[in-house]
């Protein structure tokens, strides 16, 4: 009762191909099967894509010599004197 049985992909059959007529049909295939073939061309392409920047990074990686540790310069001074506020009670508050 659940199943398909033959007749019923029969009436499948001829509905699909009174709706989309007998021209439009191979058309349909062959344009199918080409982005089927894009598709597996570039996620084939992403996959090798995706793998030589892996194992370039890790050649990368073990090649490069480890850089020593950076030393912090000299206490400098700024090289902008900070700014000073004038005291309370010489600051201007009208406006």
């Amino acid at each position: 009762m659940g199943s398909m049985q033959p007749w019923h992909w029969a009436v499948i059959i001829v509905a699909v191909i009174l709706l989309f007529g007998s021209k439009r049909l191979p058309d349909a295939a062959r344009s199918l099967g080409r982005s089927m073939r894009i598709i597996k061309a570039e996620t084939k392409g992403l996959s090798e894509d995706g793998n030589q920047a892996n194992a370039q990074a890790q050649t990368q990686a073990y090649t490069e010599a480890p850089q020593a540790p950076a030393v912090p310069p000299a206490a400098a001074p700024p090289a902008v004197p900070p700014v000073q506020q004038p005291p309370a009670a010489q600051r201007d508050t009208s406006i």
